[in-house]
C-alpha cells in the first residue's frame, strides 16, 4: 500500500473514486450504470480480500483485468458529465470522512497505548508479592539489609546516584548495569526512594542480590514528613476538587484534551521528588539522578568531575533533530511565559542529570520550582509532566553535557545505531518500555542482558 506502483493501492484508489461516482449515479437515476459500478467494486474487493487471506501481495497479472474494467467504468462516468460541483462536494465529504476515521483510530491507538504502558504486568506484581512475603517472614534478611547500608551513605567521596521508582525490576536493571560497567563499583552508592507498597519488596530484592559491591539504600517517600500540602504545591493542588476531577474522574475539563495530559502519575510525588533532592539528601554535595527506564553501558564516574560552571543541572540538550525547544513545551500565549523565557531556548531531558546540590541550596532552586508550580494551578502555563516545570526551574542554571552521556528515544522511535553504541546512558522514554509486551523488540536485548532470567524468583513469577 505504501508503494506508488502497488496494484493493491491502485485498486483501493479506484474503489474510492468509484464509490463517489456510484452515489452520484444513483442520485441521477442512472441505475444501470450504478449497478455496473457496484458489481465492479465488489469484484475488486474480492481480489483484495483473497490476497489478504493468503497473505501474499496481488500480482499485476491477476489484477490487470479488474483494473482495466474499473478504469473503463471511471472513464465512462466522466463522459456522463456529472455536475462538477456535486462531484467535488462528494469527494470532499469522502475525504472528511476518512480524516475523521484516521483521527478516531489515532486517538484510540494513543489511548490503548497509554493504558498498556501504565499497566503493571502480572509477572512484576507477582515478584513484588513474593518479595514482600519473604521480607516479612525473614528477620535475618532485615538484619542483613541494615548491615549492608550502614556506611558510605553520606560520604561525598563516593559516587552517589538516586532513583525514585515503584518498579523493582526496572530499578534493578539500572543498578546492575551501572555496577557492571563501573570501574570502581565499591565507590558507587545508590539511593532508592519508593512508596510504602513496594518498600519491603524493594529492600528484600536489594538485600538478597549483590551488585559487585555497590551500596544500595532504600527509603520510602512516606517517611519524609515534611512533604505535605502546606509545603508542596502539587500536594496542595491534589486537595482541590477540580484538579481531582480533571485527573481522576476522566470527566472534567476539555474533553479534547489528550489522555496523556490527564494522567494522575504526573501528580505523583515520586515524579516530583526530583525537585526536592537537596532536602532528601541533606549531607550530599553532588548526585546523579537516573530514571528507572534507562540502561547504563559506560562508566559514569567522570560525571562527578564535570565543571558545571556555576550551574545546578547538568543535562543533555534535546533541541537537535526532532526534539524540541521551549516553545514546544510551554504556553507562550500566557504573558508570564512570554515575558520570562526565550521560546527558542534549547530544551533538555530528565533521565540522566548531574545536580550540584551546594549550588542548588545557595540559589534556592526548590523555591523557584514552587513559584512556577503555584502559578500553574489552572494548567495554563503547561499541560504535562515534570519536564515543563523543570525547564522553568532550571532556566539559566543548566550546563549542557556531551550528547553521548544520554541517548534518548528507545521507547518510541528509531535511534541511530552509532549513537546507541557510543551512549553512556540509554533512555527508553516513551510508552514502549522494555519490560512490557509493547516494548520495541530491536532494543529489548540491550535491557535484557542486565536481567538474570534464571533467578528463582523471576522464574517462579514467569518474568521473561
Amino acid at each position: 500500500m505504501l508503494s506508488p506502483n502497488s496494484v493493491t493501492r491502485q485498486l483501493n484508489d479506484q474503489i474510492s473514486l468509484a464509490k463517489a461516482f456510484l452515489v452520484i449515479a444513483k442520485e441521477s437515476n442512472n441505475l444501470q450504470f450504478a449497478w455496473d459500478l457496484s458489481a465492479q467494486i465488489r469484484n475488486s474487493q474480492v481480489l483484495l480480500s483473497n490476497a489478504a487471506l493468503r497473505r501474499t501481495p496481488l500480482t499485476t497479472t491477476e489484477s490487470e483485468t479488474a483494473i482495466r474494467d474499473m478504469a473503463l467504468l471511471l472513464f465512462q462516468a466522466q463522459q456522463f458529465h456529472y455536475d462538477s460541483a456535486t462531484m467535488i462536494m462528494r469527494l470532499k465529504a469522502k475525504i472528511q470522512g476518512l480524516e475523521e476515521q484516521v483521527h478516531s483510530i489515532t486517538e484510540k491507538s494513543s489511548k490503548y497505548g497509554q493504558i498498556a504502558a501504565e499497566e503493571v504486568p502480572k509477572s512484576l506484581y507477582c515478584l513484588g508479592v513474593r518479595l514482600t512475603s519473604e521480607w516479612s517472614k525473614n528477620a535475618n534478611l532485615q538484619k542483613k539489609f541494615k548491615e549492608k547500608t550502614a556506611s558510605k551513605l553520606e560520604d561525598n567521596n563516593a559516587y552517589h546516584f538516586c532513583i525514585f521508582s515503584d518498579n523493582i525490576l526496572a530499578t534493578s536493571v539500572v543498578v546492575n548495569s551501572t555496577a557492571i560497567n563501573s570501574n570502581n563499583p565499591d565507590k558507587v552508592v545508590f539511593h532508592l526512594i519508593t512508596d510504602k507498597v513496594n518498600y519491603a519488596a524493594m529492600r528484600a530484592w536489594f538485600t538478597i542480590n549483590s551488585f559487585k559491591g555497590v551500596t544500595v539504600n532504600v527509603q520510602k517517600i512516606e517517611d519524609f514528613h515534611w512533604l505535605n500540602a502546606s509545603y508542596v504545591p502539587v500536594l496542595k493542588q491534589l486537595q482541590d476538587s477540580e484538579t481531582q476531577n480533571y485527573y481522576f474522574s476522566g470527566n472534567g475539563g476539555d474533553k479534547r484534551t489528550p489522555i496523556k495530559f490527564r494522567n494522575p502519575k504526573y501528580l505523583s510525588m515520586l515524579n516530583h521528588l526530583r525537585f526536592y533532592i537537596p532536602e532528601v539528601f541533606p549531607a550530599l554535595k553532588k548526585v546523579v539522578f537516573l530514571d528507572d527506564d534507562v540502561v547504563v553501558q559506560k562508566d559514569l564516574s567522570d560525571l562527578f568531575s564535570i565543571d558545571m560552571n556555576g550551574n545546578v543541572n547538568g543535562a543533555v540538550e534535546t533541541c537537535m533533530e526532532t526534539f524540541h525547544r521551549y516553545h514546544k513545551y510551554l504556553n507562550y500565549s500566557h504573558p508570564l511565559i512570554r515575558e520570562h523565557f526565550d521560546p527558542d531556548a534549547c530544551g533538555w531531558a530528565f533521565g540522566m542529570n548531574v545536580f550540584d546540590l551546594v549550588e542548588w541550596r545557595r540559589r534556592n532552586v526548590t523555591g523557584i520550582y514552587h513559584y512556577w508550580q503555584e502559578k500553574n494551578v489552572d494548567r495554563t502555563l503547561w499541560n504535562l509532566g515534570t519536564l515543563p516545570p523543570g525547564l522553568l526551574t532550571f532556566y539559566g542554571l543548566t550546563e549542557p553535557l556531551d550528547p553521548s552521556w544520554h541517548v534518548l528515544g528507545l521507547g518510541y522511535t528509531n535511534v541511530d545505531p552509532k549513537l546507541i553504541e557510543k551512549g553512556a546512558v540509554l533512555h527508553y522514554n516513551g510508552n514502549s518500555k522494555p519490560w512490557l509486551k509493547i516494548g520495541m523488540e530491536k532494543y529489548k536485548s540491550l535491557w535484557d542482558k542486565y536481567v538474570d532470567y534464571g533467578h528463582p524468583l523471576l522464574q517462579h513469577c514467569n518474568v521473561h
